[in-house]
């Protein structure tokens, strides 16, 4: 779409008002409003803003940024009213003398992507964020109550979960997500929403637009929804896994695919496979990017912490789907150590980022840990094997990202340090606080 289609849309779909919106470093959707009237000049000059305040944006004496609308990212906000009607619009960032700005994270996801444009490439994504649905809370219960009580894709004819799911699905395609299930997961209240694969720019848009579709209407509902990886003590918490596959832009031919070998894998994906693990303990640190992350990366909750890969093990890092007679274009990697609450367009650019190095200095991956459940090696049968383990906690996340050179450039300067400054800042605040296990467990008897 260009700039007089958008117009035609928003005249069409009687839009009064339009969201310009683009996220901070941390992922945080923000929003610049403003009556449709404005349109036409805001196509032709962009939206100024005051950058100063946004995490990860510019000091004070570089504070003014603007806005350009990406046009085909416009949609209609479903749950806004007849009289009042909103749409949105992504934008990207420029500073005052129209260069990109560099600290923009869906900026970096282009910048990459034009790389891989450049070898006639394209990087499809296909996520599966989970997220939890809580009753809202009475004003001195602070931990979360599920909204349900069903279990791993339980049915049932008619209760509040299989209306409000459906009342999701229905927001979302009007969005237009192309959603192919939805359906309930392991922990209580706990649910998933898929939609049809894409790539890497357009998925890291949906992501976003999910996130905060599934919250609007959670919560017209009467409900919390969350995307916090653990929100609760003793059940799964909730993944992201991303579906990866890279795929000639011009053949449209899946150049993950090769019929000769066993797994049906070319040596391209094997080499991409190869980078990811090279570059895991670092890619921790954006894909499994809170303190709270690292709750859902232990061992008893599906949840994959040692690095390696395999042909449909759930219990490694990276799982090779089952291969289909005549699906070719389904052949991809599934990577699933990412979380929801990371911010998709830089967890994208990180992934890519350590694949592309893996094709770049053509890597060989390991041995595939097939038929093995990782969860019940001890510590020196991983050695044996050459299996690692993801890091432990933000902290170690953020020491081995501080190392690996290769994603640091993929961010860039700017992101990185304002990334890492953020991060850092919240491990700090995050090691101060005193917890309730602390005064359950110490209180009286130290």
């Amino acid at each position: 779409m260009d700039g007089k289609d958008l117009i035609k849309h928003v005249k069409e779909d009687k839009v009064k008002f339009i969201s310009l919106q683009f996220t901070d470093v941390m992922g945080v959707v923000k929003s610049v409003d403003m009556p449709v009237r404005h349109l036409e000049d805001i196509l032709t000059d962009g939206a100024w803003f005051d950058g100063s305040s946004v995490e990860g944006f510019a000091r004070i004496q570089e504070s003014d940024m603007r806005l350009k609308i990406d046009p085909d990212t416009y949609a209609v906000l479903p749950w806004s009213s007849a009289e009042s009607r909103r749409a949105r619009v992504f934008c990207d960032i420029f500073m005052p003398n129209g260069d990109p700005f560099e600290g923009d994270p869906r900026g970096a996801l282009k910048r990459i992507l034009k790389n891989l444009d450049e070898r006639g490439w394209l990087f499809n994504i296909g996520p599966e964020p989970e997220f939890f649905l809580f009753k809202n809370r009475d004003g001195n219960n602070v931990h979360p109550v599920p909204h349900d009580t069903g279990g791993y894709f339980d049915f049932s004819s008619f209760d509040e979960a299989v209306v409000v799911r459906t009342a999701l699905m229905d927001a979302l395609d009007a969005m237009g997500l192309d959603v192919e299930v939805g359906h309930h997961e392991v922990a209580l209240g706990q649910h998933e929403i898929d939609f049809r694969f894409a790539d890497a720019l357009k998925t890291a848009d949906n992501v976003l637009t999910l996130k905060y579709t599934v919250k609007a209407i959670a919560a017209q509902h009467g409900l919390t929804a969350s995307f916090m990886p653990k929100p609760v003590f003793g059940i799964n918490g909730s993944g992201m896994h991303c579906h990866q596959s890279l795929f000639d832009k011009k053949t449209g031919k899946n150049l993950f695919f090769d019929a000769q070998d066993d797994a049906h894998l070319s040596k391209l994906a094997y080499s991409f496979i190869a980078g990811q693990l090279e570059h895991a303990r670092a890619l921790a640190a954006v894909v499994a990017p809170t303190v709270n992350s690292y709750k859902r990366l232990v061992p008893g909750y599906e949840a994959p912490v040692y690095v390696g890969w395999a042909q449909q093990n759930r219990s490694a890092l990276i799982r090779i789907p089952r291969y289909t007679e005549g699906r070719e274009k389904a052949v991809r990697a599934e990577l699933r150590f990412p979380d929801p609450s990371s911010n998709p367009y830089l967890a994208f650019t990180v992934m890519l980022a350590a694949a592309l190095d893996g094709i770049d200095k053509n890597l060989t991956a390991s041995k595939p840990l097939n038929n093995i459940n990782l969860y019940h090696l001890n510590k020196e049968e991983r050695t044996k094997l050459g299996v690692t383990e993801l890091p432990g906690s933000l902290s170690e996340a953020l020491n081995e990202l501080e190392k690996d050179e290769v994603l640091k450039s993929a961010l860039g300067p700017t992101l990185y340090d304002s990334y890492m400054r953020a991060k850092r800042e919240e491990w700090d605040e995050f090691r101060l606080r005193v917890t309730d296990y602390e005064i359950e467990r110490y209180l009286e008897i130290a």
